[in-house]
Protein backbone atom coordinates (compact mmCIF):
# COMPACT_ATOMS: atom_id res chain seq x y z
CA UNK A 1 0.00 0.00 0.00
CA UNK A 2 1.03 3.50 -1.02
CA UNK A 3 1.24 6.23 1.60
CA UNK A 4 -0.98 8.02 -0.04
CA UNK A 5 -3.60 5.38 -0.24
CA UNK A 6 -2.51 4.81 3.51
CA UNK A 7 -3.36 8.38 3.95
CA UNK A 8 -6.96 9.04 1.94
CA UNK A 9 -7.68 6.08 4.64
CA UNK A 10 -7.33 8.12 7.26
CA UNK A 11 -8.87 10.99 5.20
CA UNK A 12 -11.91 8.70 4.61
CA UNK A 13 -12.53 7.89 8.29
CA UNK A 14 -12.62 11.04 9.37
CA UNK A 15 -14.79 12.21 6.61
CA UNK A 16 -12.35 14.67 4.85
CA UNK A 17 -12.46 15.88 1.57
CA UNK A 18 -9.60 16.65 0.48
CA UNK A 19 -6.05 17.39 1.98
CA UNK A 20 -4.21 20.72 0.64
CA UNK A 21 -0.54 21.00 0.97
CA UNK A 22 1.17 24.46 -0.65
CA UNK A 23 3.86 26.17 -0.74
CA UNK A 24 4.34 29.74 -1.45
CA UNK A 25 7.53 30.63 -0.73
CA UNK A 26 10.65 30.08 -3.63
CA UNK A 27 12.91 29.13 0.17
CA UNK A 28 10.49 27.40 1.58
CA UNK A 29 9.59 23.51 1.66
CA UNK A 30 6.34 22.00 2.35
CA UNK A 31 7.49 18.87 3.90
CA UNK A 32 4.09 17.14 3.51
CA UNK A 33 3.78 18.00 -0.08
CA UNK A 34 7.47 16.73 0.05
CA UNK A 35 6.68 13.66 1.22
CA UNK A 36 3.38 12.53 -0.78
CA UNK A 37 5.08 13.91 -4.36
CA UNK A 38 8.81 14.45 -4.24
CA UNK A 39 7.78 17.81 -5.65
CA UNK A 40 10.03 20.55 -3.47
CA UNK A 41 9.51 23.95 -4.21
CA UNK A 42 6.14 26.66 -5.06
CA UNK A 43 2.70 24.69 -6.09
CA UNK A 44 -0.03 22.86 -4.49
CA UNK A 45 -0.80 19.05 -3.61
CA UNK A 46 -4.08 18.09 -3.79
CA UNK A 47 -5.06 14.65 -1.93
CA UNK A 48 -9.03 13.50 -2.33
CA UNK A 49 -10.25 11.07 -0.12
CA UNK A 50 -11.33 8.93 -3.19
CA UNK A 51 -9.50 10.01 -6.21
CA UNK A 52 -6.28 10.39 -7.26
CA UNK A 53 -4.21 13.27 -5.88
CA UNK A 54 -3.01 16.20 -8.33
CA UNK A 55 -0.30 19.09 -8.06
CA UNK A 56 -0.22 22.83 -9.49
CA UNK A 57 2.73 23.58 -10.25
CA UNK A 58 4.14 27.27 -12.04
CA UNK A 59 6.13 27.04 -15.87
CA UNK A 60 9.13 26.76 -13.84
CA UNK A 61 8.16 23.67 -12.16
CA UNK A 62 7.11 21.30 -14.91
CA UNK A 63 10.13 19.53 -14.72
CA UNK A 64 10.23 18.70 -11.28
CA UNK A 65 6.80 17.62 -11.46
CA UNK A 66 7.29 14.91 -14.07
CA UNK A 67 9.50 13.44 -11.93
CA UNK A 68 7.34 13.16 -9.21
CA UNK A 69 5.15 10.62 -11.45
CA UNK A 70 1.85 12.46 -10.38
CA UNK A 71 -0.66 14.50 -12.70
CA UNK A 72 -0.27 17.63 -12.52
CA UNK A 73 -1.65 21.01 -13.88
CA UNK A 74 0.42 24.39 -14.81
CA UNK A 75 -0.89 27.61 -13.78
CA UNK A 76 -1.47 29.85 -16.04
CA UNK A 77 0.39 33.25 -16.49
CA UNK A 78 -2.35 35.73 -15.76
CA UNK A 79 -4.05 33.07 -12.90
CA UNK A 80 -3.58 33.29 -8.98
CA UNK A 81 -2.56 29.84 -7.65
CA UNK A 82 -5.24 29.24 -5.13
CA UNK A 83 -8.21 30.60 -7.86
CA UNK A 84 -6.31 28.20 -9.56
CA UNK A 85 -6.78 24.97 -7.17
CA UNK A 86 -9.88 25.94 -6.60
CA UNK A 87 -10.91 26.14 -10.52
CA UNK A 88 -9.13 22.64 -10.17
CA UNK A 89 -10.98 20.68 -7.33
CA UNK A 90 -14.40 21.73 -8.65
CA UNK A 91 -13.37 20.43 -12.19
CA UNK A 92 -12.26 16.94 -10.78
CA UNK A 93 -15.37 17.33 -9.04
CA UNK A 94 -14.14 17.14 -5.44
CA UNK A 95 -16.52 18.22 -2.34
CA UNK A 96 -15.00 20.69 -0.57
CA UNK A 97 -16.70 20.83 2.85
CA UNK A 98 -13.98 19.72 4.79
CA UNK A 99 -10.74 20.49 4.33
CA UNK A 100 -7.90 18.73 6.03
CA UNK A 101 -4.47 20.90 6.01
CA UNK A 102 -1.34 20.90 8.54
CA UNK A 103 -1.23 24.13 10.62
CA UNK A 104 2.18 23.85 11.25
CA UNK A 105 3.24 24.10 7.83
CA UNK A 106 0.34 26.86 6.78
CA UNK A 107 0.99 30.40 7.51
CA UNK A 108 -1.60 32.85 8.13
CA UNK A 109 -1.50 34.35 4.48
CA UNK A 110 -2.03 30.62 2.79
CA UNK A 111 -4.92 30.23 5.51
CA UNK A 112 -6.65 33.69 4.29
CA UNK A 113 -6.03 32.63 0.89
CA UNK A 114 -7.85 29.25 1.04
CA UNK A 115 -10.36 30.55 3.50
CA UNK A 116 -11.39 33.20 0.45
CA UNK A 117 -11.32 30.56 -2.11
CA UNK A 118 -13.37 27.99 -0.29
CA UNK A 119 -15.56 30.46 1.93
CA UNK A 120 -17.87 27.42 2.50
CA UNK A 121 -15.17 25.24 3.58
CA UNK A 122 -13.93 23.62 7.59
CA UNK A 123 -10.54 23.49 7.81
CA UNK A 124 -9.31 20.48 9.56
CA UNK A 125 -6.02 20.44 11.40
CA UNK A 126 -4.35 17.15 10.45
CA UNK A 127 -0.87 17.61 11.83
CA UNK A 128 -1.33 14.69 14.29
CA UNK A 129 -2.56 12.15 11.45
CA UNK A 130 0.44 13.45 9.14
CA UNK A 131 3.28 12.36 11.42
CA UNK A 132 1.70 9.20 12.35
CA UNK A 133 1.55 8.38 8.68
CA UNK A 134 5.30 9.15 8.50
CA UNK A 135 6.56 7.66 11.35
CA UNK A 136 7.09 3.44 10.05
CA UNK A 137 9.52 4.05 7.21
CA UNK A 138 8.70 2.01 3.49
CA UNK A 139 11.70 -0.24 2.52
CA UNK A 140 12.45 2.62 0.10
CA UNK A 141 12.66 5.05 2.58
CA UNK A 142 15.29 2.82 4.95
CA UNK A 143 17.30 2.42 1.74
CA UNK A 144 17.78 5.84 1.52
CA UNK A 145 17.89 6.54 5.27
CA UNK A 146 20.86 3.75 5.25
CA UNK A 147 22.70 4.99 2.09
CA UNK A 148 22.30 9.22 4.06
CA UNK A 149 24.12 7.61 7.14
CA UNK A 150 26.90 5.95 4.91
CA UNK A 151 27.37 9.48 3.29
CA UNK A 152 27.75 11.44 6.57
CA UNK A 153 29.69 8.74 8.46
CA UNK A 154 32.05 9.18 5.45
CA UNK A 155 32.36 13.10 5.63
CA UNK A 156 32.89 13.20 9.73
CA UNK A 157 35.50 10.35 9.02
CA UNK A 158 37.09 12.48 6.56
CA UNK A 159 36.49 15.67 9.23
CA UNK A 160 38.05 13.86 11.84
CA UNK A 161 41.08 12.45 10.46
CA UNK A 162 41.97 16.60 9.09
CA UNK A 163 40.96 18.16 12.06
CA UNK A 164 44.03 19.58 13.49
CA UNK A 165 44.49 21.90 10.38
CA UNK A 166 41.28 23.58 11.44
CA UNK A 167 42.02 26.71 13.90
CA UNK A 168 37.97 27.43 14.63
CA UNK A 169 34.50 26.33 14.65
CA UNK A 170 33.30 28.02 11.73
CA UNK A 171 35.94 26.26 9.82
CA UNK A 172 34.88 22.83 10.87
CA UNK A 173 31.06 23.93 10.01
CA UNK A 174 32.71 24.70 6.69
CA UNK A 175 34.50 22.14 5.72
CA UNK A 176 30.96 19.78 6.62
CA UNK A 177 28.69 21.56 4.78
CA UNK A 178 31.52 21.52 2.19
CA UNK A 179 31.72 17.98 1.84
CA UNK A 180 27.89 17.34 2.34
CA UNK A 181 27.32 19.54 -1.18
CA UNK A 182 30.48 17.65 -2.97
CA UNK A 183 28.46 14.16 -2.78
CA UNK A 184 25.06 16.28 -4.03
CA UNK A 185 23.72 16.29 -0.46
CA UNK A 186 22.23 19.32 1.81
CA UNK A 187 22.03 20.10 5.55
CA UNK A 188 19.01 18.53 7.42
CA UNK A 189 19.92 21.49 9.72
CA UNK A 190 22.46 23.97 10.75
CA UNK A 191 25.75 21.93 11.98
CA UNK A 192 26.55 22.33 15.44
CA UNK A 193 30.47 22.96 16.48
CA UNK A 194 30.60 23.45 20.28
CA UNK A 195 34.04 23.77 21.86
CA UNK A 196 35.61 24.33 25.40
CA UNK A 197 32.80 25.88 27.40
CA UNK A 198 30.87 26.51 24.52
CA UNK A 199 29.85 22.50 24.50
CA UNK A 200 27.89 23.27 27.88
CA UNK A 201 24.82 24.80 25.60
CA UNK A 202 22.53 22.29 24.23
CA UNK A 203 21.85 24.17 20.94
CA UNK A 204 25.13 26.39 20.35
CA UNK A 205 25.12 28.71 17.63
CA UNK A 206 28.19 28.15 15.60
CA UNK A 207 30.59 31.12 15.36
CA UNK A 208 33.89 32.07 13.98
CA UNK A 209 35.79 32.25 16.83
CA UNK A 210 39.07 30.13 18.27
CA UNK A 211 38.55 26.28 18.74
CA UNK A 212 38.70 25.96 22.42
CA UNK A 213 40.49 22.79 24.65
CA UNK A 214 38.51 20.41 26.12
CA UNK A 215 35.54 18.68 24.84
CA UNK A 216 34.58 19.65 21.22
CA UNK A 217 30.73 18.50 20.46
CA UNK A 218 29.86 17.92 16.37
CA UNK A 219 26.37 18.12 15.84
CA UNK A 220 25.77 17.07 12.02
CA UNK A 221 23.28 16.09 9.40
CA UNK A 222 22.99 15.85 5.71
CA UNK A 223 19.73 15.51 3.93
CA UNK A 224 19.68 12.80 1.01
CA UNK A 225 17.18 12.61 -1.34
CA UNK A 226 14.75 14.19 0.84
CA UNK A 227 15.83 12.37 4.12
CA UNK A 228 17.70 13.57 7.09
CA UNK A 229 20.49 12.28 9.04
CA UNK A 230 21.37 13.54 12.45
CA UNK A 231 24.89 12.06 14.06
CA UNK A 232 26.54 13.59 17.44
CA UNK A 233 30.42 12.52 18.15
CA UNK A 234 32.08 14.55 21.44
CA UNK A 235 36.21 14.99 20.77
CA UNK A 236 38.57 15.97 22.79
CA UNK A 237 40.94 18.93 22.06
CA UNK A 238 44.03 18.64 24.05
CA UNK A 239 44.66 16.42 27.18
CA UNK A 240 42.11 14.62 29.23
CA UNK A 241 41.68 14.42 32.89
CA UNK A 242 40.96 10.82 34.60
CA UNK A 243 37.80 12.77 35.88
CA UNK A 244 37.22 14.03 32.06
CA UNK A 245 37.38 10.09 30.44
CA UNK A 246 35.18 8.72 33.23
CA UNK A 247 32.44 11.07 32.68
CA UNK A 248 32.95 10.22 28.81
CA UNK A 249 33.29 6.07 29.55
CA UNK A 250 30.14 6.34 31.60
CA UNK A 251 27.87 8.68 29.17
CA UNK A 252 29.24 6.11 26.20
CA UNK A 253 28.49 3.09 28.31
CA UNK A 254 24.86 4.76 28.89
CA UNK A 255 24.14 5.46 25.17
CA UNK A 256 25.16 2.01 24.38
CA UNK A 257 23.30 0.21 26.91
CA UNK A 258 20.13 2.49 25.50
CA UNK A 259 20.42 1.20 22.00
CA UNK A 260 20.31 -2.51 23.54
CA UNK A 261 17.25 -2.19 25.56
CA UNK A 262 14.93 -0.54 22.39
CA UNK A 263 12.25 -3.48 21.84
CA UNK A 264 8.96 -3.48 19.79
CA UNK A 265 5.99 -2.46 21.81
CA UNK A 266 8.11 -1.28 24.60
CA UNK A 267 7.45 2.10 25.52
CA UNK A 268 9.76 4.88 24.57
CA UNK A 269 9.43 7.03 28.00
CA UNK A 270 10.64 3.69 30.07
CA UNK A 271 13.88 3.89 27.37
CA UNK A 272 14.52 7.34 28.88
CA UNK A 273 13.68 6.48 32.34
CA UNK A 274 16.29 3.73 31.97
CA UNK A 275 18.85 6.63 30.61
CA UNK A 276 18.01 8.59 33.85
CA UNK A 277 18.96 5.88 36.24
CA UNK A 278 22.30 4.67 34.35
CA UNK A 279 23.43 8.29 34.61
CA UNK A 280 22.94 8.40 38.49
CA UNK A 281 23.77 11.20 40.50
CA UNK A 282 24.02 12.69 36.99
CA UNK A 283 20.96 12.20 35.68
CA UNK A 284 20.05 15.91 37.02
CA UNK A 285 22.79 16.84 34.31
CA UNK A 286 20.62 15.45 30.82
CA UNK A 287 18.31 18.40 30.46
CA UNK A 288 16.84 17.14 26.86
CA UNK A 289 15.20 14.44 25.42
CA UNK A 290 16.50 11.12 24.50
CA UNK A 291 15.85 11.44 20.94
CA UNK A 292 13.55 11.61 18.17
CA UNK A 293 12.43 9.97 14.78
CA UNK A 294 14.03 11.48 11.68
CA UNK A 295 12.47 11.48 7.90
CA UNK A 296 11.92 14.21 5.41
CA UNK A 297 11.92 16.36 8.41
CA UNK A 298 14.60 16.22 11.27
CA UNK A 299 12.80 16.09 14.06
CA UNK A 300 9.73 13.30 13.68
CA UNK A 301 7.72 10.50 15.58
CA UNK A 302 8.59 8.89 17.52
CA UNK A 303 9.53 10.90 20.90
CA UNK A 304 11.75 9.85 23.26
CA UNK A 305 11.22 12.36 25.96
CA UNK A 306 9.95 11.29 29.62
CA UNK A 307 6.47 12.19 28.64
CA UNK A 308 6.11 10.25 25.50
CA UNK A 309 3.60 7.86 24.89
CA UNK A 310 4.93 6.41 21.96
CA UNK A 311 5.99 2.77 21.82
CA UNK A 312 8.85 1.19 19.31
CA UNK A 313 7.61 -0.61 16.04
CA UNK A 314 8.87 -1.70 12.97
CA UNK A 315 9.92 0.44 10.59
CA UNK A 316 10.61 3.41 12.95
CA UNK A 317 13.86 5.04 12.39
CA UNK A 318 14.77 8.02 15.36
CA UNK A 319 18.11 9.33 16.96
CA UNK A 320 19.55 8.28 20.75
CA UNK A 321 21.43 10.74 21.93
CA UNK A 322 21.87 11.27 25.62
CA UNK A 323 23.62 14.08 26.98
CA UNK A 324 25.14 15.61 30.28
CA UNK A 325 25.76 19.35 30.56
CA UNK A 326 28.20 21.10 33.02
CA UNK A 327 28.85 24.29 33.57
CA UNK A 328 32.09 24.45 31.90
CA UNK A 329 31.68 21.26 29.40
CA UNK A 330 28.82 19.02 27.78
CA UNK A 331 29.07 15.37 26.19
CA UNK A 332 26.61 14.28 23.78
CA UNK A 333 26.69 11.15 21.62
CA UNK A 334 24.03 10.57 18.79
CA UNK A 335 23.49 7.39 16.57
CA UNK A 336 20.36 6.84 14.02
CA UNK A 337 18.62 3.60 14.54
CA UNK A 338 16.18 1.63 12.93
CA UNK A 339 13.69 -1.07 14.74
CA UNK A 340 13.43 -3.96 12.09
CA UNK A 341 11.50 -7.05 12.14
CA UNK A 342 14.42 -9.11 14.29
CA UNK A 343 17.17 -6.42 15.62
CA UNK A 344 17.90 -3.15 16.39
CA UNK A 345 20.17 -1.65 13.80
CA UNK A 346 22.58 1.13 14.23
CA UNK A 347 22.97 3.40 11.27
CA UNK A 348 25.40 5.55 12.11
CA UNK A 349 28.33 3.18 12.19
CA UNK A 350 31.27 5.81 12.67
CA UNK A 351 33.23 5.20 15.76
CA UNK A 352 32.37 5.98 19.60
CA UNK A 353 35.33 5.38 21.69
CA UNK A 354 36.71 9.09 22.80
CA UNK A 355 38.82 10.43 20.00
CA UNK A 356 41.52 12.77 21.70
CA UNK A 357 43.05 15.34 19.01
CA UNK A 358 45.99 16.70 21.36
Amino acid sequence: MSKITEFQKVLKKKKIDFFIACNIDYVGIDYDMLYFSGFEGIGALVVPKNKKCFLIVPRDGIVKARKSGIKFYVLPKKKKLFEFIAENVSKNKIKHKRMGINKEGVNLLVKDYLKKCFKKSKLIDLRKELYKTREIKTKTEIKIIREGCRISDNILKKCFKEFKRFKREAEVMAFLEYESKKRGCGLAFPTIVASGNSSSEVHHTTEDVKLKKGFCIIDFGIRYKNYCTDTTRTIYLGKPTKKEIIMYDLLLKVQKNAIKNVKKNGKCSKLNENVKKGLDKYSKNFIHGLGHGIGVKIHELPNLTERSKDIFQEGQVFTIEPGVYFNNFGIRIEDDVLVSKNNVEVLTKIGKSLLIID
